[in-house]
């Protein structure tokens, strides 16, 4: 009897959940940014009806992502704080999940590129949330994914995601955004070596930022060679000069932008953001069960004694398989 009553209890509170998540994801449609931000924090924090949440999702029809990616020092903070008071100028909402650096310690946030934005903190047609990566590799949040979803269910005209930086391996924004805009300076030099080693294949849109600065040109002209060689005949990736801080070239920047989205769903790269996307889910679900803090706790004891093997002690986690010849 017992048994039959705390399961009746556990149907009642299961129903109260399902009742006030309907409640909330309906105010989300409504572009109540209160819950907005409550959603995110159920669903980052993976609390109580979390789930329900992402399942009970209704994206806005047409609503895109636009990343924005770069090394350290490129002015992709900037350039966000520009694309904003550009847009909210023409009447448009926009929604920014800004992912900070964190401490490697205690993965809180550093968030003081946040500071640039605060201007638009209460703004009506604006809604900013930062994020820690929480030691997540490619510059994202390990929840990145599944917030910027909650994002799309709100009447947002644009979402902006801005990551930590970018390297050659950095790259899972391109699994995120249906436009990817890498921000570059002249300083740079070298890098565009590297650019045909991994950011080539993520850009739509490079921007040389702090175009007043000597060897902009240079770098601006090397890049359109670069992407013209890179096209093979196809549509090339757009290049924009900008000065950030004065707003010269973000109007160029927004329409190279449009440009960019109107075609984002006309080509198999909208299925390959899908398959990014779904992968990083399934990657997130199967290691939902591993700490990185009792895996150091182990890593200590181990290695502490004679022979430790990495390889060894890393098959209680998955299978290595040895060939003898």
């Amino acid at each position: 009897m017992l048994g039959k009553d705390n399961s009746s209890l556990n149907d009642r509170n299961h129903f109260l959940v399902s009742d006030k998540i309907k409640q909330l994801l309906k105010a989300i449609q409504e572009g109540d940014q209160r819950a907005l931000a409550r959603a995110i924090t159920v669903v980052e924090n993976e609390l109580n009806g979390y789930e329900e949440i992402l399942l009970g999702l209704k994206y806005v029809p047409g609503l895109k992502v636009v990343g924005i990616t770069g090394p350290p020092g490129a002015g992709k903070s900037t350039l966000v704080n520009e694309l904003l008071r550009f847009w909210v100028k023409q009447g448009k909402k926009v929604g920014v999940v800004a992912v900070d650096p964190s401490s490697p310690f205690n993965y809180g946030a550093l968030l003081g590129d946040r500071i640039r934005m605060s201007e638009f903190y209460n703004h009506p047609n604006v809604f900013i949330r930062s994020l820690a990566s929480r030691g997540a590799l490619g510059g994202l949040s390990a929840k990145i994914v599944e917030i910027t979803d909650v994002m799309k269910s709100a009447p947002f005209d644009y979402i902006l995601v801005e990551t930590v930086g970018v390297g050659q391996s950095e790259v899972e924004i391109a699994g995120l955004a249906d436009c990817t805009v890498v921000a570059l300076v002249p300083e740079a030099g070298d890098e565009v070596q590297t650019l045909k080693a991994g950011l080539m294949e993520i850009a739509d849109v490079f921007v040389v930022n702090k175009a007043d600065r000597e060897l902009a040109e240079s770098l601006y002209r090397n890049l359109r060679i670069l992407v013209h060689e890179k096209a093979d005949g196809g549509e090339e990736v757009l290049v924009v000069k900008t000065i950030a801080t004065s707003g010269t070239g973000i109007e160029i920047l927004s329409k190279s932008i449009e440009t960019r989205l109107l075609n984002s769903g006309k080509s198999d790269k909208a299925i390959h953001l899908l398959t990014e996307k779904s992968w990083q889910l399934i990657q997130a679900r199967r290691m939902r069960d591993l700490s990185k803090t009792k895996l150091a706790e182990q890593l200590k004891e181990a290695s502490a004694k004679p022979g430790f093997n990495l390889y060894a002690f890393l098959k209680r986690f998955f299978p290595i398989s040895v060939t003898n010849e």
